[in-house]
Parts: structure tokens; C-alpha cells; sequence
């Protein structure tokens, strides 16, 4: 019983060096040049910047712009942050302020840890 733990211990820690290397793909849908659109880039920068520097791709897409590309995610929203890399694909919509919500968004923090102080 004692070596499943210690395997299923190995795997977790294999895993999460993996997802500390791991890229993001990032695909960010706003509506036109407004504060709200604007405070969402920033937010979203902050937090790719602060927590996977180095290692995104951030597209921003203005819906008004590219309106095929946000049929084609059917996107009914915006702010909309798609996660398309590392699987699993995640959307978070709306208010991108809260960089709580948007850490476990990305699976960058579980939902059930604490924030570090």
C-alpha cells in the first residue's frame, strides 16, 4: 500500500513540474476599445506576466473587428478569456479584475487553496 502512495506522491509532483513548464495558448474577445474592454487586457496582462512569464500567447480579439473569428468560438459575451492550451479548454467570462477567479480559471491556483500572502 505503501509504494501506490508513493507512486501516486511521484506522479503529482511530475505532474505539477510539467504544468509549471507547461504554455499557454490564451485567446482574450473584447467589444470595441471601451474601459471595460481595456481593464480587461491589463488584468489579463498582469496575470500572465505576474504568473507565466515567459510562457503565453496572448491574442486579443475586438468582436466588432474579427466577428467571424467570435461566431466560429461562439462567443455571446464579452469580456470573454478562452484557455486554449494546456487542455482542459476553459472560458471565463465577464469582470477579469478578480485575479483570484482568474487564477483558477487558468489552473494556475485549485479552487479549495488559499491565496499566498
Amino acid at each position: 500500500m505503501a509504494k501506490k502512495a508513493s507512486d501516486a506522491s511521484s506522479a503529482l509532483r511530475r505532474a505539477a513540474r510539467e504544468q509549471a513548464k507547461a504554455k499557454y495558448v490564451l485567446r482574450l474577445y473584447v467589444a470595441g476599445i471601451t474601459l471595460r474592454s481595456q481593464a480587461a487586457i491589463r488584468s489579463v496582462t498582469e496575470v500572465c506576466e505576474a504568473y507565466l512569464k515567459g510562457r503565453y500567447e496572448l491574442e486579443i480579439v475586438d468582436i466588432y473587428q474579427q466577428p467571424t473569428l467570435a461566431k466560429g468560438e461562439q462567443i455571446i459575451a464579452a469580456p470573454t478569456l478562452i484557455k486554449k492550451l494546456p487542455l482542459p479548454l476553459r472560458r471565463l467570462i465577464g469582470d477579469m479584475a478578480q485575479t483570484e477567479r482568474l487564477l483558477v480559471g487558468l489552473d494556475l491556483r485549485p479552487k479549495d487553496e488559499p491565496e499566498a500572502r
